[in-house]
């Protein structure tokens, strides 16, 4: 199988690409990436030298180069996107490029090639919007409140139509926080664990209590990986991690596995349109595809917590002002 990773130098992307090629000798990847703020080239150091991966630079919304690396692919993940929801209140316009337009790009060059090249839309559960009580389902209104949500309900939007007038095999996951090793330090995690380790505080927008659902990066591939191999034409399926807690639990939780106490966080003004919580049943996947993560919140945490600590030759390069303690941080996604 070949397969074209869009944005494989981001930290889902480069996960899944590593996940792949371990897991399938069978499997040929082909990596087109922009190198925007988010990518980073040592993302892919373990597997650059590998036969059966391939790297372009170049962005999604180069249509002449996406009809190129479509043509000889059997499916497409889309992983390509901006997804700092700061950055998107200060600048929407790059998000709907990158997001919406690029999105637009990949399925107009699937319209104009073969036909049969599948399209696989890595999304969000941002998509759906706050959710008080209960859970999101496959079926529930999308209710984006951020730029950025907006931004991937657009692209998702699209894609279920070039499904519904073109016949493009294209399916949609939505998938709920996710973390773990290679993930950009301007996320939470990675950013509590950098700062905490170098003992500043830990600022956390408004009282902490905005509630997530968190899943292990490699819980995530498994599930893209079934999806790719079971997953329906024109199906939308919502990945879940079952860790739901608030913010503020999340960071004491963080600091306890280094040894760090609760003084060093620091609530800070919210930010506009926090959503208060998000949640995915994501029953129809455990039913159908027979999958469920593997990995317990904890044991996850500490490995997460673990690798940064190793590995600060990889983030000191990458990490923003904000994150070494030069001003403030934002992004508390």
């Amino acid at each position: 199988m070949k397969i074209l990773i869009t944005g494989g130098l981001g930290f889902i992307g480069s996960n899944f690409i590593q996940y792949e090629l371990s897991k399938h000798d069978d499997v040929r990847i082909a990596n087109v990436d922009n190198l925007s703020y988010g990518a980073n080239v040592a993302n892919t150091r373990s597997v650059e030298k590998n036969p059966r991966y391939s790297f372009t630079r170049g962005d999604i919304t180069d249509r002449d180069l996406i009809a190129r690396l479509v043509s000889d692919a059997d499916v497409v993940i889309n992983f390509a996107a901006q997804s700092h929801v700061d950055r998107s209140i200060a600048d929407p316009l790059p998000f709907m490029k990158s997001n919406t337009e690029g999105t637009l790009s990949i399925l107009d060059a699937l319209r104009r090639g073969r036909g049969d090249v599948e399209l696989i839309q890595v999304s969000t559960d941002e998509v759906y919007g706050e959710v008080r009580e209960g859970s999101s389902n496959e079926q529930s209104k999308l209710n984006p409140s951020s730029p950025y949500a907006a931004s991937k309900a657009a692209a998702d939007l699209w894609c279920l139509a070039y499904h519904r007038t073109y016949g493009l095999p294209v399916v949609i996951t939505r998938c709920t926080n996710n973390f773990g090793p290679l993930q950009f330090p301007e996320k939470l995690i990675p950013k509590v664990i950098i700062r905490a380790h170098q003992n500043l505080k830990v600022p956390l927008y408004g009282e902490g209590k905005n509630v997530r659902d968190w899943i292990y990066v490699i819980d995530h591939c498994e599930a893209l990986d079934l999806v790719l191999k079971r997953g329906l034409p024109g199906q939308i399926y919502n990945v879940a991690g079952h860790n739901s807690l608030d913010n503020l639990i999340l960071v004491k939780m963080i600091l306890q596995l280094m040894g760090k106490d609760g003084s060093l966080i620091e609530l800070v003004e919210d930010r506009p349109g926090h959503d208060y919580r998000y949640s995915l049943d994501d029953s129809k996947l455990r039913r159908e595809l027979g999958w469920k993560p593997r990995h317990t919140l904890k044991d996850a945490l500490k490995s997460t917590v673990d690798w940064y600590l190793a590995n600060q030759d990889w983030w000191r390069p990458v990490a923003t002002e904000g994150v070494l303690g030069a001003s403030p941080w934002k992004d508390s996604r």
